[in-house]
């Protein structure tokens, strides 16, 4: 199958769907990867999902349901025929059933639920008790396990047996009578030993493993720092109950960073498409904070407010103070960015803020004698008026910067250490502290310097 463009092929399938050419789309359909399709699938309307789906042959049809996002498993869920929805989700690997009824509503789930394998049926409710955006909720029991007292022989036919549908075994899972986990061996040195060798003499102890009740993002974190494609997770006894796999550690990262994004624009997190979420929906993420600021605001207005009478007498001091909040703003902005991203990838921990400290402290001295020296020359040269409002402005400047920066630096530290998300620490949150610091600066300042 070739490379698909999206963009040229969603126009090609609704010009077949409006022809009603359903056997040119079966043929189209067949050439597509199931990923491609559930892509055309978001840039359709919900009726013509439906209709497209129903195109699709069984069996792609529920690989392709899998990819799809939760508000167009729903549009299809409501359509299709109960048989077809059976078959699905029997046809789906265990993590991707669990992701589904998630999304779901309470009576549609027990529903589904019923006609699930008698076996299957207590794993679906155990795994839809576990806590959200934990270890838990993520892993999938379809893993190939091991006796530690077979030989390589006997596990290369209990591989061939048993991991017709299993997820994925490139690493088997050791396991002792009592299911507890006791090692790792890769597929690759099950077929480069002996045949007679034991597995638990050439298996990996030294097993990186996670929780059932771990936040994803820790889990996530291991999978970058040991580079791994799967991890094994345990209960409070170390009796493996699953694994997570790197396709699912993946939609982690992207829900995390975006979350983190949201919240550095003053935004509540939502798992939903911008455009698939309501007008009141938006508003009511965005409000909370926008008040929030609006209020915090109020301190910058009492600031001005106080130095009314030094502002009436130089008026020419009001000009300057957008420049110098938005170069405070933009500062703080730039060291709590780098820091924060510092705090996500594993960089920075709690114990070297010391060394951020400083580390910003030097940057902050370079940038403010810059960005000082140059607005000075620039009002020699274009601006008239008095020579101390130019020095006010510029040492207000150097000030600003250095504040800033060491602010930008030491909150998202700060808000790690008090379990709080560093990403809160950002954009509006910096701006409007540090445009309140600012303006006491420039007023203490001017009020000093010259009258």
């Amino acid at each position: 199958m070739e490379e698909v463009r999206i963009e040229e092929l969603t126009p090609l399938i609704l010009q077949m769907l409006r022809d009603k050419n359903f056997k040119g789309l079966k043929d189209e359909l067949s050439a597509l990867y199931p990923m491609d399709i559930a892509e055309v699938f978001d840039e359709l309307e919900p009726e013509d999902c439906v209709i497209l789906f129903r195109l699709l042959q069984k069996d792609k049809a529920a690989e392709v349901f899998s990819y799809l996002s939760p508000q167009r498993q729903k549009d299809i869920v409501g359509a299709i025929h109960v048989s077809l929805l059976n078959y699905i989700f029997n046809e789906l690997y265990f993590d991707d059933k669990i992701d589904f009824l998630e999304d779901m509503p309470a009576n549609f789930v027990k529903k589904l639920i019923a006609t699930a394998p008698p076996e299957e049926r207590g794993l679906i409710n155990q795994f839809l008790n576990y806590p959200e955006n934990s270890a838990g909720s993520l892993m999938t029991i379809e893993f190939t396990d091991l006796n530690k007292n077979m030989t390589v022989k006997e596990a290369l036919a209990h591989i061939k047996q048993t991991a017709v549908d299993k997820e994925t075994i490139y690493t088997c899972y050791v396991l002792d009578d009592t299911r507890r986990l006791e090692g790792i061996v890769s597929l690759r040195r099950l077929v480069l030993s002996d045949e007679d060798q034991i597995i638990s003499d050439i298996m990996t102890k030294d097993v990186v493993l996670c929780g059932t009740n771990d936040d994803q993002e820790q889990v996530a974190d291991l999978f970058k720092k040991y580079d791994l494609m799967a991890i094994p997770v345990v209960d409070s006894e170390q009796r493996l109950v699953g694994i997570i796999t790197i396709d699912d550690i993946v939609d982690v990262i992207e829900q995390e960073n975006t979350e983190d994004f949201l919240k550095m624009a003053a935004m509540a997190p939502s798992d939903d498409a911008y455009l698939d979420t309501g007008v009141f929906t938006l508003a009511k993420q965005r409000i909370p904070w926008l008040l929030i600021l609006m209020i915090s605001a109020t301190f910058t207005g009492a600031i001005i407010g106080y130095y009314e009478n030094l502002l009436s007498t130089a008026v020419v001091l009001t000009a300057f103070i957008p420049m110098l909040m938005d170069s405070g703003g933009n500062a703080g902005n730039q060291s709590s960015t780098l820091v924060i991203r510092g705090i996500a990838l594993g960089e920075i921990s709690l114990r070297e803020w010391p060394k951020v400290m400083w580390k910003e402290f030097r940057v902050s001295l370079i940038a403010g004698a810059i960005l000082a020296t140059v607005n000075f020359l620039r009002m020699m040269v274009f601006g008239n008026g008095d020579f101390m409002i130019k020095f006010t402005v510029c040492i207000t400047l150097f000030f600003a910067v250095v504040i800033a920066k060491l602010i930008g630096g030491l909150l998202p530290i700060a808000a790690k250490a008090l379990k709080l998300d560093p990403a809160i620490m950002a954009g509006p949150f910096i701006t409007t502290l540090v445009d309140a610091i600012v303006l006491f600066i420039y007023f203490s300042i001017a009020n000093v310097l010259i009258f």
